[in-house]
């Protein structure tokens, strides 16, 4: 067996069952242990595309050379800033989650990301000088793909009643929405996941088309500070995107996935396996001193996890160094408000267009691009750099075409015909 596959199996074993599925609606009944499906999740996609095993080896190995490389890291206090694009799919109304309820998730992300939660203080002595602010925030996005100004959230009602692992709820010809541009966004799904899902994430080194995080509606935001939402009951404080995202930033399960496994992070104890509930500490396993169960990569219910550890900071931040898996968000104007060019006109000719799509500026643009209406930009249209945009690749359709100087941006829609 190819060694690099191995490697990658080896550490995608040990899936933790799945619970009953938990009920549709307001009052939705609690979900019996948490069940994340990550791991399956990664398992088919190594099955699916080998290829993958050599990019995570890739990743991984970057990894350990920046933490072993002081000069390879970003500098100390620099925050990581991350857009991130919430997709709300609802069946129902009761999954039609508000924006306030999206906002109280993002607020404990950003308070369990900066080591800024309540709840902090209830670390154990033994893991206090552990616990690490990451030093990563998340914004919603103001400024879509295209360049328009956007809430960063977006409401779209589908057919399907419940979601699995699969992947369908990213794709729009599936019934769920498109992810925006993975290397400028975090893209976070907020539906009804069946199969007992709380959520699922994908690793660093996976698809653009598929990257993200899907979480369970009624586990998403916290009823501590948006008491008006829908809510499933030991799920309701926003600690499940906390875990999920620490996926996609690639933490693994505290327990490495199987018995007395390895989580890829030196400072976390080794521990058994799982735990659920709130256990009290030290629960003692692997001849540990206690496991950190405490930490948002177990599966405790979420008033029982409130910590990362330095390890774990360290191999996030792992992505942001130069030439690391998730880099191109920091360069990222997602999180930045669109200002329009005010100096720059266009007129467009022939609208519709057949073949070419002719501009005519006043003022010079430093960019040319054409995005569909979901804001995925369409590389078969092309800008000469003299006015002229060859559109006859195109599928027949609407499109915006956007011109920009860097900073601020204007978009014009048009039809192909």
């Amino acid at each position: 067996m190819n060694k690099t596959y191995a490697l990658a199996l080896a550490l995608s074993a040990g899936t933790a069952p799945f619970a009953a599925q938990a009920q549709e609606g307001r009052a939705a009944l609690p979900t019996p242990r948490r069940a994340c499906g990550t791991m399956e999740v990664f398992e088919a996609q190594l099955a699916a595309d080998p290829s993958l095993a050599q990019r995570v080896a890739a990743i991984e190995a970057y990894t350990k050379q920046v933490q072993s490389q002081p000069a390879l890291q970003r500098g100390m206090g620099a925050t990581v800033i991350i857009p991130v694009v919430v997709h709300v799919l609802y069946n129902t109304a009761a999954q039609n989650i508000s924006d306030a309820q999206v906002q109280s998730q993002l607020a404990v992300l950003n308070e369990d990301y900066r080591k800024l939660n309540a709840d902090a203080n209830q670390t154990p002595a033994a893991f206090a000088g552990l616990a690490a602010d990451a030093n990563i925030q998340f914004v919603l996005a103001k400024r879509s793909p295209t360049g328009a100004a956007t809430t960063g959230i977006i409401h779209k009602s589908t057919r399907t009643t419940s979601w699995t692992t699969s992947d369908a709820v990213k794709s729009s010809k599936r019934g769920g929405d498109d992810a925006w541009d993975a290397t400028k966004y975090l893209n976070l799904w907020a539906c009804n996941l069946g199969q007992g899902l709380l959520g699922y994430a994908q690793f660093p080194g996976g698809a653009a088309s598929t990257d993200g995080v899907v979480i369970l509606y009624s586990a998403f935001g916290s009823r501590a500070k948006y008491a008006a939402g829908t809510y499933t009951a030991s799920y309701d404080l926003g600690r499940t995107a906390t875990h999920e995202v620490g996926h996609w930033l690639n933490l693994r399960h505290i327990w490495g996935d199987a018995s007395c496994g390895n989580d890829l992070v030196s400072d976390t104890p080794t521990q058994q396996t799982s735990n659920y509930g709130c256990p009290a500490y030290p629960h003692v396993t692997c001849a540990n001193q206690g496991d950190m169960s405490m930490n948002y990569m177990d599966y405790t219910d979420d008033r029982c996890m409130y910590m990362l550890s330095t390890g774990q900071s360290s191999r996030m931040n792992a992505l942001f160094a130069t030439g690391g898996a998730r880099v191109g968000l920091l360069t990222s104007l997602g999180g930045t408000v669109p200002r329009l060019m005010a100096s720059t006109t266009a007129n467009f000719y022939p609208n519709p267009a057949t073949e070419v799509l002719n501009i005519a500026l006043t003022t010079s643009a430093t960019a040319v691009r054409v995005f569909d209406l979901s804001g995925h930009e369409m590389p078969q249209a092309r800008y000469n750099g003299h006015g002229q945009v060859q559109v006859s690749a195109l599928p027949k359709g609407l499109y915006y075409l956007t011109l920009t100087n860097g900073t601020e941006v204007t978009h014009q829609r048009f039809e192909k015909e």
